[in-house]
């Protein structure tokens, strides 16, 4: 796999993690939950390392965020996996060419929300993946996938493009 960086995953991770606003609306909870900003940096860190990893097709990298008994479950096709070994032998066994662009992480306390778009083969999909935390290790991840689609040309007057897009009409 590629070890392209992504300029756009590498602006959304530092935008966030850098912007006042985000940092003083999670830090209050964060604190009053028994969290400190660095438990708070930590897990950022370690769900920023584990995009990268996923990206660098680094496998031992991309799993150490997961507890030994984590579950990941895909929603849309019902599939539960359990434990980081099964986890990582799913993902090590996708036959597609994979790239990962996070376009932005969110979170406090234990509970993260990471948007990215994931390109199989050339075709990008939009992933949402909840990542519930312990002992700073994820122990619970559902990830919800969506391809895109076109606009219906009623909303046409309604919508303008999100920043870096265009909008394709149907």
């Amino acid at each position: 796999m590629a070890a392209t960086t992504s300029l756009s995953r590498r602006s959304a991770i530092e935008g966030v993690q850098g912007s006042p606003a985000a940092r003083s609306a999670v830090l209050p909870a964060a604190v009053a939950a028994g969290r400190t900003d660095d438990a708070m940096n930590s897990i950022r860190i370690a769900i920023e390392e584990h995009w990268r990893a996923s990206e660098d097709g680094d496998t031992e990298a991309e799993h150490a965020i997961y507890a030994v008994d984590a579950i990941l479950d895909y929603p849309q096709s019902g599939e539960r996996f359990r434990g980081r070994t099964t986890i990582a032998a799913q993902r090590g066994g996708h036959p597609a060419e994979r790239h990962f662009t996070v376009l932005r992480i969110s979170g406090e306390g234990n509970l993260w929300v990471s948007e990215c778009i994931i390109t199989y083969d050339g075709v990008p999909t939009h992933s949402v993946s909840v990542m519930e935390f312990a002992r700073e290790l994820v122990v619970h991840e559902t990830q919800y996938f969506a391809d895109t689609f076109s606009a219906p040309a009623w909303r046409a007057e309604l919508a303008e493009p999100m920043p870096g897009r265009h909008i394709k009409r149907a």
